[in-house]
């Protein structure tokens, strides 16, 4: 489904609750988006949907209000123990979102109760909440909810309160599926009745998705809804009104550029992607020290209990800086974000789409900035063909401030900071290396000294990336980086303690034989046997010593001692012989009858 136009939502073919109209009004949505239009009457009317249209285009109320009218019109009332609905998302932070949405319909139902059940928090309580309040809407990640029909002995028996499934929702199934959710989704699937709706949501459809669509939704709608303007042929997935630019400059220029942009533009409300958690501890940190008077938050996917704090503080800043990975690339609704700026471009391209997603949500205008090396300039073509997302170049400022020097001193001054760059620099290697358009995003044509420079690094790491290169453009500081000392007093105690166990080790090992490490162990033990036959074999000669010179000379002219010394012959079956050789038997009796004194044989 095409271009669908939308209208008012009293214009749809099966009439909407009052009160879903009244919260409606209340949250300002006068009009239905596309998606909107397009999805709610078929999901509405007992049809299975697998709904595609471009990110911030209004697809949590096109299931939100399906969901409420279903279950409105249930004949049978639903129990407080009972489930009736289940939103299964990729991400707390998508999660916590759509629960908000989900609470200011629910306030005008209070006959429905609704539970979040995400990570980060303890399961027990969550459990203990269930028991007490219920939970006829559940949204959920799908690693706590896998995790909760699990838990049967401790009294909620999940799988018999998901007996009265109405509808499931996977918002974001590409992503589910990429996340590595695959396994705990069929476990969830395995538990729910195949009676029910089921609705799939996302900007992209993968190949994944098409086969979960094919196991799990019967006779499905499919529904792709496109951006206004946007051709029949094009698959344009990116909001009309979202500005598209990138830079191109080189890997030790970035930082600077960065920070020129961000100083230049306090007022506004930006997400700054990296590709690695490490990049993000690290820039963070340095962003925090040299953009003042701004707002300067962190976020990733190894935070487990503060990122929603965190991203609740964020949503309510005005204006501010989220640096993060790509855990907020996917639906996450922020209010009026600016900017997004990514200062590594992603591993995938469907991943940048959605990362651009994050600002121009619901007709709203934003912009979004890439940085790229020049190596990789190539990649806006491949966006524009390949995305069907055109970019525009913004040129780098000429002479921004160079900021490396006083990140160079701050990792001087603190251990933390030197390590904490040395781990980003080594992750961002590594995803490099993993890039999913490896044609463009080369590791072997990657400048490694210009990305140390950009890093502000006091030395390059030991990786094997790196082994058997030199560096001659990059200049290591001359000091020895390991009299480097932590800020934190109590760190700095915990690592000099560890140096003298070190210290202590290495005496007491230095008058034992070193055992290598690095050789593979059938190397070793190959070099251990050749070197039992070789002393065996000195064994054998010296066992066999014969002082005449004469007779050695004999002996060592014939093939017999030959044998003899590779022990293929006995020394009794060599004298036996020897014995029939002329010149051997002659030479045996005469050693019998002198005293082998001035002979010459």
């Amino acid at each position: 489904m095409d271009h669908v136009t939308e209208g008012a939502w009293e214009t749809l073919p099966v009439p909407l609750h009052p009160e879903v109209l009244a919260a409606l009004r209340e949250l300002d949505f006068p009009r239905m988006t596309p998606v909107q239009s397009a999805t709610i009457p078929l999901f509405m009317k007992n049809k299975d949907v697998a709904a595609e249209a471009v990110t911030g285009s209004g697809k949590t109320l096109a299931f939100v209000i399906p969901i409420l009218q279903i279950l409105l019109r249930r004949e049978e009332k639903l129990k407080k123990m009972q489930v009736g609905a289940i939103i299964i998302t990729p991400t707390r932070e998508l999660a916590i979102q759509i629960n908000e949405v989900l609470l200011h319909f629910s306030k005008h139902f209070p006959q429905f109760s609704q539970i979040l059940l995400i990570g980060g928090r303890n399961p027990g309580e969550d459990v203990e909440r269930f028991k007490e309040q219920g939970g006829n809407i559940i949204v959920a990640t799908p690693g706590r909810l896998e995790d909760m029909f699990r838990r049967k002995a401790e009294g909620l028996d999940l799988a018999n309160c998901v007996k009265s499934l109405d509808v499931l929702v996977l918002d974001e199934a590409d992503r589910l599926l990429d996340m590595g959710f695959e396994a705990s989704i069929n476990t969830i699937l395995e538990f729910l009745p195949k009676q029910r709706r089921t609705g799939l949501f996302s900007a992209t459809q993968t190949q994944e998705v098409e086969n979960l669509v094919r196991a799990g939704l019967r006779n499905p709608v499919r529904i792709s809804v496109k951006e206004k303007g946007v051709a029949a042929t094009s698959t344009q997935k990116t909001p009309s009104r979202l500005e598209n630019y990138y830079m191109v400059c080189k890997a030790d220029e970035k930082f600077n550029q960065l920070v020129h942009f961000l100083r230049n533009h306090k007022e506004e409300k930006h997400l700054v992607f990296f590709s690695t958690c490490a990049c993000v501890e690290y820039y963070g940190k340095a962003l925090e020290a040299l953009v003042k008077n701004v707002k300067i938050l962190c976020i990733h996917g190894k935070m487990k209990y503060k990122r929603n704090k965190i991203f609740m503080e964020f949503r309510k800043l005005q204006s501010g800086i989220l640096v993060c990975t790509d855990v907020m690339a996917r639906g996450i609704d922020i209010p009026e974000v600016n900017w997004v700026l990514q200062y590594d471009p992603p591993s995938n391209a469907s991943a940048f789409v959605h990362r651009c997603g994050r600002t121009a949500r619901i007709g709203r205008a934003g912009s979004a900035l890439v940085f790229l090396l020049p190596m990789e300039e190539s990649y806006v073509n491949f966006l524009s063909i390949n995305q069907k997302c055109p970019l525009q170049e913004m040129k780098p400022q000429k002479n921004p401030a160079d900021l490396l020097p006083q990140l160079k001193s701050m990792a001087l001054a603190d251990r933390a900071v030197f390590e904490k760059g040395m781990k980003a620099f080594v992750s961002c290697v590594q995803a490099y290396a993993k890039h999913e358009c490896n044609l463009i995003f080369r590791l072997k044509d990657l400048d490694f000294a210009s990305l140390a420079r950009g890093f502000a690094l006091l030395r390059m790491p030991r990786m094997p990336e790196l082994k058997g290169k030199q560096f001659p453009d990059f200049v290591p500081v001359t000091i020895d980086t390991d009299t480097i000392a932590f800020k934190d007093k109590n760190r700095e105690k915990q690592r000099q303690k560890f140096l003298e166990q070190q210290r202590k080790e290495k005496k007491e090992n230095e008058g034992r034989k070193k055992f290598v490490k690095n050789k593979a162990w059938s190397k070793q033990k190959a070099k251990k046997e050749k070197k039992k036959k070789m002393t065996e074999k000195r064994k054998r000669e010296e066992d066999f010593d014969i002082e005449d010179e004469d007779m050695q000379e004999l002996l060592n002219d014939t093939r017999l001692l030959k044998k003899l010394k590779k022990g293929k012959m006995s020394e009794e079956e060599f004298e036996k012989r020897l014995l029939a050789h002329d010149k051997g038997k002659a030479h045996l009796e005469h050693l019998g009858s002198s005293d082998l004194d001035g002979d010459d044989s």
